[in-house]
């Protein structure tokens, strides 16, 4: 098991407007991605999100060597709920998921 971060390039979140959140996974090499891509779910994706696995949107995009999910925002951004305003807080829980 390894975590994503260790195997990814670069792992980042971003905002995707005021309801979604959009993390990107670089992989760098086809071999990384072929891991990331086929050890990496959504319904992992949604456990670590708190969020039910068919409201996460997911790309894979293999010529780009990248993983793209799109998660609903647990709350609107710039409400006073909404905790981090440019959705840089979340690509680091991804890199956090270990695969196989």
């Amino acid at each position: 098991m390894a975590e994503i971060g260790s195997i990814a390039t670069k792992v980042r979140s971003k905002n995707a407007g005021p309801f979604w959140l959009t993390i990107d996974i670089f992989c760098g090499s086809a071999e990384a991605y072929a891991r990331i891509s086929g050890g990496l779910t959504t319904a992992r994706v949604a456990a670590c999100f708190g969020c039910p696995s068919q409201t996460v949107k997911r790309f894979d995009i293999p010529d780009l060597q990248v993983v793209k999910l799109s998660i609903p925002r647990p709350a609107i951004q710039g409400t006073v709920a909404d905790r981090d305003m440019h959705g840089a807080a979340w690509g680091p829980l991804v890199a956090e998921i270990e695969i196989d």
